[in-house]
């Protein structure tokens, strides 16, 4: 037996995507590129890197040749590593003689013995289909908190909506009373997220006691969750309150590349703290704004530009606000430009915040600013400012 995991993650990637029509008829809906460079599935794997669970299974099925090429062993997300890292499971693992996933209950039994090798208290069961931001460790924290069976991840969502989920009623402390699979009439708008914590042993106790049941759809939405709920197990629910989409449809897939864009996205890639990784490096796509005006430079990945930029290099995750004027300069990473600042034939390093209104250089001499500082007033050609 390895040395015990407190949590892996099981990641159900082999949804066939029906409604995303000639978007899926080659790829998994996971694979299906989002926000210009990304695949859908980036958001649940950069989730688990951010929360430090670095083993993760992932469960394809439908059209599964591109997603398994594209995650490969993990190495962009650092989910390489030789204990723990990210396995592709496909079916026909043995365990049931049509091999093929059943359900979404089914497709976890098929790889318990994948989970019984790194021996975990938790398993924390995801979609790869959803694009969205989460710690992990906070639905981990609110069950052990609770000392629960299984905590499922939940969302408010428009009543008008709520009859396309998992809908659960609550008690004044989140556990669940009720839980009805895509009502037709709603009682509640709190929707499963698809995302649970289960106690291992619990799981496999009601995984394996469904597998035997013939009339079962071997789904945790249909089967698992009414079936424990049923027996008086303590369900919790975990509360989420920032943006998520599930990209399942045309229409939802056109919303959530929408939701990119302004200046104020309703989905914000560009976030330092939460970082997304992806095959295709980890820096967001540039943004250029209404106000942008781009001559003769060179704009790399992860710019938010809305000002004016000429003859010119920026390097990547540079923010240059409306009104900003840059002519005949470099600009390094991480730096930020405030609104209408003047810069002429300049080099400005790394992690420097230039505030709003300063000019900066000029046409004699070349200007140089040093990483880490921070420019409160304007700075005549010729100078080199150093950080203190």
């Amino acid at each position: 037996m390895r040395s015990k995991k407190e949590t892996i993650a099981m990641l159900l990637a082999g949804g066939q995507g029906s409604r995303l029509y000639a978007l899926t008829n080659n790829k998994a809906k996971p694979a299906v590129t989002y926000g210009a460079k990304y695949r859908i599935i980036d958001f649940t794997l950069s989730n688990c890197v951010n929360s430090n669970i670095n083993t993760v299974g992932v469960l394809t099925q439908y059209q599964p040749w591109e997603l398994n090429e594209y995650i490969g062993a993990g190495q962009p997300w650092d989910l390489d590593r030789i204990y723990g890292g990210v396995h592709i499971l496909p079916p026909y693992q043995g365990r049931t003689k049509q091999g093929w996933y059943k359900g979404t209950a089914n497709a976890i039994y098929q790889n318990i013995h994948y989970i019984k090798r790194f021996n975990p208290e938790y398993v924390l069961i995801l979609s790869g289909d959803h694009i969205y931001k989460m710690n992990y460790n906070e639905i981990i924290n609110i069950h052990k908190q609770n000392n629960a069976d299984a905590t499922i991840a939940v969302i408010n969502v428009d009543l008008r909506d709520a009859s396309r989920f998992g809908i659960m009623s609550v008690d004044n402390n989140g556990k669940i009373v009720k839980f009805s699979e895509k009502p037709k009439k709603p009682e509640s708008t709190l929707a499963s997220m698809g995302i649970y914590v289960f106690n291992t042993q619990v799981l496999f106790d009601y995984l394996e006691r469904d597998e035997t049941d013939e009339f079962s759809s071997n789904d945790f939405g249909k089967n698992i969750i009414p079936q424990m709920l049923a027996d008086g197990m303590k369900l919790y629910t975990y509360q989420f309150n920032g943006y998520w989409k599930d990209v399942g449809t045309i229409s939802s897939l056109w919303e959530a590349n929408m939701d990119l864009l302004g200046d104020r996205p309703k989905f914000n890639i560009s976030d330092s703290h939460w970082k997304i990784y992806s095959r295709n490096d980890g820096n967001p796509p540039q943004f250029l704004g209404n106000n942008a005006l781009i001559e003769n430079s060179i704009i790399t990945e992860g710019c938010d530009i809305d000002g004016t930029v000429i003859n010119s290099i920026i390097s990547k995750n540079v923010i240059i606000e409306a009104g900003a004027i840059i002519k005949n300069s470099i600009i390094f990473e991480n730096t930020k430009i405030g609104k209408n600042t003047y810069i002429e034939y300049s080099i400005i390093d790394a992690n420097v915040i230039v505030n709003p209104h300063i000019h900066i250089g000029g046409t004699d001499e070349l200007t140089v600013i040093g990483q880490n500082v921070t420019v409160n007033a304007d700075i005549r050609a010729g100078l080199i400012i150093e950080e203190d």
